[in-house]
């Protein structure tokens, strides 16, 4: 059974994700965006959700270092909201799974 701090903590991440995303978007919209300015604006969500996934690197959790794994392979493959998704379901089963 999944914990509710967890299903919270995904809720919350999904949620940072978004908000980057879109106020973003709102706060700039009257204005001309560089095509630099542009790609780092798209590249903002997926630092925060590294930067929430990260800390699991030092740990010594196999769910969490496997579904690190498998976020990374992800973000290679798909765009942000689709690579969101499968990290959190993986990070999920996983310590469902293994822990």
């Amino acid at each position: 059974m999944i914990h509710s701090s967890t299903v919270i903590a995904i809720i919350l991440v999904a949620a940072t994700t978004y908000l980057t995303r879109i106020l973003g978007y709102l706060l700039l919209k009257n204005k001309t965006l560089s095509n630099k300015q542009r790609k780092i604006m798209e590249v903002v969500p997926g630092c925060v959700l590294i930067s929430v996934i990260a800390p699991y690197f030092v740990k010594d959790n196999p769910a969490d270092m496997i579904a690190i794994i498998i976020t990374l392979l992800a973000a290679s493959r798909f765009s942000l909201l689709p690579t969101v998704i499968i990290s959190m379901l993986s990070a999920a089963l996983l310590r469902a799974v293994l822990i």
